[in-house]
């Protein structure tokens, strides 16, 4: 009886279960068409806005415009906020690069969701743990926002916009940012193997 039900069993249709599948991920985009994708971005940029890409203006454009909302006097007085609230608005919606990296985070989250990349997990070697790689990140993003203020523009502005312009002092920032990055990458290996 029990063998009867087994094949019984065994012939009668399944059920469609609905598992939580994980989507393969699609291949990234060929890096020659990117580069030629993002040069057009550029130039429209040029082209429609008068200005080429940045990021950490958006982000200086945020603080400042913090600091004009909590202490006004203090941001009209020093000579960097003023430069970004300099007509007294304190909003950060009237800089356009604050929409271009708004744009660019709602762009990449689109664009991993659409190829099956967004996945909540930490991206780490086996030889470093989870609060270390955070550690590592925080420490390796605020020295490039403070690199980027010193060097008057980030990699994106310094690198692509005046890169494109041909500048002398981009082109030597680009250098060194990859020189800098293969060098210290020697050092942190360890840490991804």
């Amino acid at each position: 009886m029990a063998t009867n039900a087994a094949v019984l069993e065994s012939t009668r249709p399944k059920a469609a279960v609905h598992t939580a599948s994980k989507a393969t991920p699609q291949p990234y985009m060929n890096s020659y068409l990117a580069g030629i994708g993002l040069g057009l971005v550029l130039l429209a940029a040029f082209v429609i806005m008068g200005r080429g890409l940045g990021a950490s203006g958006a982000f200086s454009t945020l603080v400042s415009s913090g600091v004009a909302a909590i202490a006004p006097e203090h941001a009209a007085g020093n000579p960097f906020y003023s430069e970004y609230v300099g007509d007294g608005t304190t909003s950060p919606f009237k800089d356009w690069l604050v929409f271009e990296v708004i744009g660019v985070f709602l762009g990449g989250f689109l664009s991993g969701t659409l190829s099956g990349r967004v996945k909540w997990m930490v991206e780490k070697g086996p030889s470093i743990t989870t609060r270390k790689r955070f550690y590592f990140a925080f420490l390796g993003g605020g020295l490039m926002g403070f690199g980027a203020k010193l060097a008057r523009g980030c990699t994106s502005g310094q690198a692509l916009t005046g890169g494109a312009l041909l500048g002398a002092g981009s082109w030597a920032f680009m250098m060194c940012v990859f020189a800098g990055a293969y060098a210290f990458a020697y050092l942190m290996r360890r840490q991804w193997q």
